[in-house]
């Protein structure tokens, strides 16, 4: 009977023995809870001890472990400069990664964890340069943050500068990263420009679009900036000086190879490099694939030597082949210097609004048209008051301009405060009586703009 006894005994023991396991979930839960709240206030010290718990033991229980990892090693590095936390907070992306791959973005990771290997100088520039090319060519998409398109093409060039690197891969990754930051610029401002032409329209924007509308100038001048420093980086690497004979030198050997001539003709067009290799490249390109570029190169040519009719010959022709919108953009933008340059204005104004179409990042062309109607003011009313107030109507191009395209942010907002500062005053509009009037334009600019009240 004892026996029977200490058996059941035992038995019951390994059942209850058991249950306990069953019952983890609820001994992460508490851990959990003892990891998050002085996480949530900062107590990462108090933390700390939990999360390694919760790493081995319950490593899958639940995403905040990780959201909050991060933070407290990003806490302990750049707060309290424990570099020893480095590979903890690799460690913890890669946890991440591993335990809720559903909920996690791989590119997202590989990103960041590139990101945090340049921030803290860990491993060779070429080690660091090849986490950032595995990232972005792996997951294009997911590599949106403009300081690591920066940082990715900046060691790029440091490789170059210390004999690891070709110039021509230099150019070719250049072309890329330009390519995605037009690519996310264009898709910002797609979403900015009906925000602004709602304002534009009279209409009060909700708190909600109040609140998207500043994310996406925010991110806008981000880009901006990236994009005029990776050019920075770029520096006299792309100059005329060292392109022409770049490509002087391989062109005999080159000279049937189609895409090697696209991207010479292309990169010594967008330096403006005046060279006799430049005609010969698009003539030989014309030869080999007449195309949108040969054509709108040509166009180029033919306008650098005044022929002006031909060169919008070849500019349009150009666009009605080109497929790429970004190179799109660039020929209605040609076609529209073209007219503005003969004082064409309203031709000049339909080409920089199909450039917006193409690109809406584009604010060189709402730049352009901000400055003929400044041009124009003289033209557009029969009053002194009517002919000032076409600068309230140019003002607001630039601010347009200002906000969907920060390289050309700086220059848009001086002139948008000097046209302000030209159009009709409080003492004028009093004097004149025209507070909350509408004044129309009867010339080529057309439309009206509303007088502000008193």
């Amino acid at each position: 009977m004892k026996t029977k006894f200490i058996l059941f005994f035992t038995i019951l023991l390994v059942s209850v023995s058991g249950n306990t396991f069953a019952q983890a979930p609820d001994d992460c839960a508490i851990s959990l809870s003892y990891f998050t709240e002085p996480a949530k206030v900062k107590n990462y010290e108090a933390a700390l001890p939990y999360y390694e718990k919760l790493i081995k033991e319950c490593p899958n229980f639940n995403l905040a472990i990780y959201q909050y990892g991060v933070k407290m090693f990003e806490y302990f590095i750049e707060e309290k400069g424990d570099k020893s936390k480095i590979t903890d907070l690799i460690e913890a992306w890669n946890l991440r990664l591993q335990n809720f791959p559903q909920k996690t973005k791989e590119g997202d990771v590989l990103s960041t964890i590139a990101q945090i290997k340049f921030d803290n100088n860990i491993g060779t520039k070429a080690e660091q340069f090849k986490a950032y090319d595995d990232a972005f060519n792996k997951y294009p998409e997911d590599f949106t943050s403009g300081k690591s398109l920066y940082a990715y093409f900046s060691l790029a060039v440091d490789l170059h500068n210390a004999g690891e690197k070709e110039l021509q891969d230099i150019f070719n990754l250049y072309d890329v990263v330009i390519s995605k930051i037009d690519t996310e610029k264009n898709s910002l401002a797609s979403k900015l420009t009906p925000l602004m032409d709602k304002e534009e329209a009279g209409t009060d924007l909700t708190s909600k679009e109040q609140r998207a509308k500043d994310v996406y100038e925010n991110n806008l001048g981000v880009y901006g900036t990236v994009e005029e420093s990776v050019n920075g980086k770029l520096g006299q690497l792309a100059d005329c000086p060292n392109l022409i004979p770049l490509y002087e030198k391989d062109y005999e050997q080159k000279k049937n190879d189609i895409d090697w001539i696209k991207a010479a003709s292309n990169r010594l067009d967008a330096k403006d490099c005046d060279s006799p290799l430049s005609t010969k490249l698009a003539t030989r390109l014309h030869e080999l694939e007449p195309s949108s570029t040969s054509a709108y190169l040509l166009g180029k040519q033919a306008e650098s030597e005044g022929k002006g009719s031909k060169a919008l010959e070849y500019f349009n022709q150009a666009a009605e082949l080109e497929k790429d919108n970004s190179k799109k953009a660039r020929i209605y933008y040609s076609i529209g210097e073209n007219y503005r340059k003969k004082g064409s204005f309203g031709t000049a104004r339909t080409y920089y609004n199909k450039m917006l179409e193409v690109k809406p990042s584009a604010g060189i062309a709402y730049y352009k048209i901000g400055a003929m109607y400044a041009d124009s003011a003289n033209n557009c009313g029969t009053t002194v008051f009517e002919k000032r107030a076409m600068y309230w109507l140019a003002a607001d191009m630039m601010d347009k301009a200002a906000r969907v395209d920060g390289t050309v942010a700086g220059n848009a907002r001086a002139a948008a405060s000097s046209y302000r500062g030209r159009a009709p005053q409080k003492s004028d509009i009093f004097s004149e009586g025209m507070a909350g009037q509408t004044v129309k334009f009867n010339c080529w600019v057309g439309g009206s703009v509303r007088v502000p009240n008193l």
